[in-house]
């Protein structure tokens, strides 16, 4: 008997789809793309007014206890990559840049995450970069506002090894962070 109304059930959706191959077109653009989309953010595209042409990022300074003589010269560098990459801004060094922007490292430390049979299982290293943005035509847009993330790594490793191997992702995520702080009006 269940068997024999499964098999009705499908003759009936079988006979619909296939009279109307559209609506499953439909059907399925209209209700499963959405859904597989649902927690894709992406800043492809930045808002900057046209008045604004010029932008000075200079060096970012390490001041954490802890430096990591790497981190400075690389965030310096990607940050100056992706917003001539990703912007229409031209990138100065001069004074007169329409968007100013200074940044330094403020925090660079290790702590404990995870414990497991009383022992350290995990250490979290925490980056924390302040961002410092000018903007010279409209000084209502300027802030100074703090970028942290946290980088976890096993408690096997020492700190020179998480380090060789964070490093590439900790720069991506602190450019990111300030990028969207910079841009997208967080």
């Amino acid at each position: 008997m269940l068997n024999n109304k499964v098999s009705n059930n499908y003759r009936i959706l079988k006979g619909k789809w296939s009279a109307h191959p559209f609506l499953f077109f439909i059907f399925y653009f209209s209700f499963f793309i959405p859904l597989s989309s649902c927690n894709i953010y992406r800043f492809k595209d930045v808002s900057i007014p046209a008045e604004v042409k010029t932008i000075r990022i200079n060096y970012i300074e390490n001041k954490a206890r802890f430096v990591n003589p790497q981190l400075s010269p690389q965030l310096t560098d990607k940050l100056r990559q992706k917003i001539n990459n990703q912007t229409r801004l031209t990138l100065i060094q001069g004074d007169e840049a329409d968007y100013d922007i200074r940044c330094e490292i403020t925090g660079y430390d290790v702590t404990t995450s995870g414990i497991s049979q009383q022992q350290a299982s995990a250490n979290r290293l925490i980056v924390t970069v302040n961002v410092s943005f000018k903007n010279k035509l409209d000084e209502k847009k300027n802030f100074d506002a703090p970028v942290s993330r946290n980088f976890d790594f096993s408690a096997n490793l020492s700190l020179d090894q998480a380090q060789a191997q964070l490093t590439p992702t900790i720069i991506q995520n602190i450019v990111d962070e300030i990028f969207n702080r910079i841009f997208s009006n967080w």
